[in-house]
C-alpha cells in the first residue's frame, strides 16, 4: 500500500526509536519485506510504523497501551469524540491520573481507558509514560500551553493502515510469542533497557521493572531464535553486562540522545548497542 506520510507513533514512550531509525534500518535485513514483522515490545511503534509492514506481529505487556492499538483499531470515532472532552488543567489532570487508583477503574470501558491513557501522555510531565510499584500512572502534570490531545488525522491515518494489513494485536509474554514463530518472521526488539549504573532506570513503565534475570531470560530466548533459524534484532543499553550476555553475537555500539532525565545535566548522546544474529 502507499506509504501515508501521517503515519507515526501517536505517544511518546521510554526508549522511542524515532531518533535512531536511520541507524536501526542500516542493520535490517536487505530482503525484510519478505519476512512476517515481529515486534515483541511495540511500545510507542516508531518502527513499526517507519517499517509499515503487510504482515505482522505486535504485543507489549502493558494492557493499557495494548489496548490504545485495538481501540484505535477498531474503535476511532468513539475514541476521537471521547478524546475531545479533556481538559489542558491541572486539577482535571489529577482527577484522571488517579483513576487507577480506584477499585472502579477495571470497570472502565475500553474506549475511556485508551482516551486516558493517550491524554495523560500528551499532558504529563516530558510526555512520560510511568508507573509506580502498583502499577499506578505517577507522572506529574507537564503545563504545557497547547497539547495535541487530539490529533484526528493522525489516529485515522493509523487506524486504516492497521485495517488494511495483517498485523495482529497481542498482549502477552513475549516469549509466547516467539515459541510460536517460524522461519518467515524477523523479530525486532526492542526490550526495557538494563541500567547503565546503579542510579539509572529505563523501567519506570513496567510495573515492578525489570532485573538481570529477566534480561537473562530474553537472551536465552534469543539462543532459541537462533537454533530455529529465525533472524533477530536487538535493541538494549551498552551495559558490559549487556555485552557479555550477547557476546556470541553481532554488537553494534551505537550513539543515542537521551531525552528524558530528571537531571538535565544527564540528557544527552550515550551508548547503546544493536544485537543481530545474521550478518
Amino acid at each position: 500500500m502507499a506509504r501515508d506520510k501521517l503515519i507515526s507513533p501517536f505517544v511518546k514512550w521510554v526508549g522511542g526509536k524515532r531518533q535512531l531509525m536511520e541507524t536501526i534500518v542500516r542493520f535490517l535485513p536487505g530482503d525484510i519485506g519478505r519476512y512476517t514483522y515481529v515486534e515483541p515490545f511495540v511500545g510507542g511503534g516508531a518502527v513499526l510504523f517507519h517499517l509499515r509492514p503487510e504482515n505482522g506481529i505486535i504485543n507489549d505487556c502493558n494492557s493499557e497501551l495494548i489496548n490504545v492499538y485495538r481501540v484505535v483499531k477498531e474503535n476511532l470515532s468513539e475514541l476521537v469524540a471521547d478524546l475531545k472532552r479533556h481538559r489542558n488543567e491541572a486539577d482535571y489532570f489529577y482527577d484522571i491520573r488517579r483513576l487507577d487508583r480506584s477499585p472502579d477503574f477495571a470497570q472502565l470501558g475500553k474506549v475511556q481507558r485508551a482516551s486516558r491513557l493517550i491524554y495523560l501522555n500528551k499532558t504529563c510531565y516530558n510526555g512520560l509514560y510511568r508507573v509506580n510499584s502498583a502499577g499506578e500512572f505517577n507522572a506529574p502534570f507537564g503545563r504545557y500551553k497547547n497539547p495535541a490531545i487530539v490529533d484526528e488525522p493522525l489516529l485515522t491515518a493509523i487506524s486504516a493502515w492497521l485495517n488494511a494489513t495483517g498485523i495482529q494485536i497481542f498482549n502477552t509474554d513475549y516469549e509466547e510469542i516467539l515459541n510460536n514463530l517460524d522461519k518467515n518472521s524477523f523479530v525486532y526488539l526492542d526490550p526495557p533497557y538494563h541500567p547503565l549504573s546503579g542510579s539509572s532506570n529505563f523501567t519506570g513503565y513496567v510495573r515492578g521493572g525489570w532485573s538481570a534475570t529477566d534480561q537473562e531470560r530474553l537472551r536465552k530466548a534469543c539462543d532459541g531464535l537462533t537454533v530455529r533459524g529465525i533472524k533477530f534484532l536487538l535493541s538494549n543499553s551498552a551495559s558490559g553486562f549487556i555485552r557479555e550476555q550477547y557476546r556470541n553475537y553481532n554488537i553494534n555500539i551505537v550513539k543515542a540522545a537521551r531525552t528524558i532525565n530528571a537531571d538535565a545535566g544527564k540528557r544527552g548522546e550515550i551508548d547503546e548497542v544493536l544485537i543481530r544474529n545474521y550478518d
